[in-house]
């Protein structure tokens, strides 16, 4: 995408410290995600090069030909993240933008498992918070208010349904907001709550 190739140098005020990436940072999950061309949550079962093969368990919207995706992430100086960062068998929630046309010095025949990626597939930027870290129904990472360039803030884990609601427009970011602010304790307790309440009904 163009936004992934138009970088910029970043200068944080008053740090010696370099962005991961010479971009300027576009947003937590919440901000950027309206502007991907498909957001899914997935395991990666494959890797190669610098591209990663995501199985998808849910697709949150857009449109997904295929049930396995190509991913391209870091290589060279596009403002993707490394590939050692996504191993194989770990979950994501992801807000991916497709790639719709080759670009110049993008593949070497030479090297085809390292390249800007093939048309039809897609890219993963680090210029936001892309993705978030999955676990069974719950999901952390940078997805609402959250710090630039801090890929784990401290949050309380949030339901894959609740962030699903917010993609959907069916909840507003407060309510995303609240609930990564929630008490980790209180909200174990509604959930226990709720399942031995689900035991007796049975």
């Amino acid at each position: 995408m163009l936004r992934a190739l138009a970088c910029t140098i970043l200068i944080l005020a008053g740090s010696t410290t370099r962005a991961e990436c010479e971009c300027l940072w576009q947003g937590s999950f919440s901000e950027v995600q309206a502007g991907a061309d498909l957001v899914v949550s997935g395991a990666v079962i494959s890797a190669r090069g610098n591209s990663i093969d995501l199985s998808v368990d849910r697709l949150l919207r857009g449109r997904a030909h295929r049930d396995n995706l190509r991913v391209w992430l870091k290589t060279g100086d596009y403002c993707r993240p490394e590939p050692g960062l996504f191993p194989i068998g770990s979950q994501w929630l992801m807000a991916l933008h497709r790639i719709e046309r080759d670009v110049p010095g993008g593949f070497n025949p030479h090297t085809p498992n390292v390249s800007y990626g093939r048309v039809g597939d897609y890219s993963l930027s680090s210029c936001g918070g892309y993705w978030l870290e999955q676990s069974g129904d719950w999901i952390t990472g940078n997805l609402v208010n959250a710090p630039r360039w801090v890929r784990d803030p401290v949050m309380t884990p949030v339901l894959v349904d609740l962030v699903a609601d917010y993609v959907d427009g069916k909840i507003d970011v407060q309510v995303l907001l609240q609930a990564s602010r929630e008490d980790p304790a209180m909200r174990e307790l509604m959930l226990d709550t709720r399942e031995f309440l689900r035991g007796d009904l049975e």
